[in-house]
């Protein structure tokens, strides 16, 4: 379904003095899309929602907002309420008046401000605690009544600022079915910051990565997993391993690169812009893309010796971790099902195989 644009950054550029934030930054938020920034700390995440709040200016660019400029609006014109990672809850007011606030310092009549927020507190599934102090609740709790607090005044636009993050393991896991379930029912964008792959990729329909201030990739969680378009984007996600070497062959259907752990193809797919013969190339492939086996296998295209180096356990998978000869360390992800059998013993040598479908070229900026 194609979705209008509801905000859009324009040559988007901040300042801190000598130190630049946000790099020039050109990119585009759907009307009722959830759409997740993600980077590591000082990436500029948090600054690029803050210019959105209206709580820094852009030093340079333009920050457009239903096709409106809102650079100059100061943050309770914008609407473009935000929920925040302390979530900022008054403790003065009880759980009913936390979320009236922002509807009385509108103007709504005290009967009609009381239904909406206890409407609010119900959708929420915490109406019982209307009376309560907020300081009487659990982090799930009053993370419920800082969401109802922001949703109250029915926003076109929500920002949220790592929220989850002081919530354990579990609560973090409910209460990102309950945003993501808020977002499809209500249609409210939402912009969400966070440095938690698991969190973005399991709510957002695109997911934006940061890197010293510079957008490295925009699409669906989808996409990014399985073709990270730069270095920086593999590396970070964790999920692929990376082989770098000099670029034998090349065409639009099959590239072959020598690297130290041996030569290596990609191919199956059309590469409209192929290296060149003598380039320095970098290819990636999934750690779920790889195989294991005790001897040669033939046949193979990228066949790598390694040896065993340790092995995690998470849940129905188990991560494999493998060193070449060069030191390189490998990652093979998984079933417990499909490595029963293999001799996973420190030290034990194995060879490690994928085809070069499932291989994937990126740019090293």
């Amino acid at each position: 379904m194609q979705r209008d644009t509801l905000v859009s950054f324009e040559g988007v550029i901040k300042r801190f003095g000598g130190f630049t934030a946000v790099q020039k930054m050109d990119f585009e938020i759907k009307k009722g899309e959830f759409l997740a920034i993600m980077g590591s700390s000082g990436c500029g995440k948090t600054t690029t929602l803050r210019m959105l709040a209206g709580l820094e200016a852009p030093s340079e660019g333009t920050i457009r907002l239903s096709g409106k400029p809102i650079n100059h609006l100061p943050t309770w014109q914008r609407d473009t309420p935000m929920v925040w990672q302390s979530l900022a809850l008054f403790p003065f007011l009880n759980v009913r008046e936390n979320v009236e606030f922002a509807l009385k310092m509108r103007g709504m009549a005290k009967a009609e401000r009381r239904q909406r927020a206890e409407q609010w507190l119900d959708r929420m599934q915490i109406l019982e605690f209307a009376d309560r102090n907020v300081a009487q609740l659990s982090g799930g709790q009053r993370q419920r009544v800082a969401l109802a607090r922001s949703l109250v005044v029915e926003p076109e636009i929500l920002l949220l600022d790592e929220p989850l993050s002081a919530l354990d393991a579990a609560l973090k896991v409910r209460m990102q079915s309950v945003l993501k379930n808020l977002q499809r029912e209500t249609g409210i964008t939402f912009v969400y910051v966070t440095h938690s792959q698991s969190e973005a990729f399991s709510m957002a329909d695109r997911v934006v990565i940061m890197s010293r201030g510079v957008i490295e990739q925009i699409g669906t969680p989808q996409e990014i997993y399985g073709a990270p378009r730069t270095r920086f984007v593999a590396d970070f996600l964790g999920s692929s391993n990376i082989f770098t070497g000099k670029v034998l062959a090349a065409s639009q259907s099959m590239v072959e690169v020598e690297t130290p752990d041996g030569r290596l193809a990609l191919g199956g797919g059309n590469l409209p812009i192929p290296p060149r013969q003598g380039d320095t190339a970098t290819l990636t492939v999934l750690d779920t893309k790889t195989h294991l086996s005790v001897s040669r296998p033939t046949g193979a295209a990228n066949i790598v010796p390694v040896r065993v180096i340790g092995e995690e356990f998470v849940g129905a998978t188990a991560t494999v971790y493998l060193e070449t000869a060069k030191g390189h360390e490998i990652r093979v992800q998984k079933s417990h099902d499909e490595l029963a059998g293999l001799p996973l013993d420190i030290g034990q040598e194995l060879f490690v195989h994928w085809a070069p479908t499932d291989s994937h070229l990126v740019a090293e900026a």
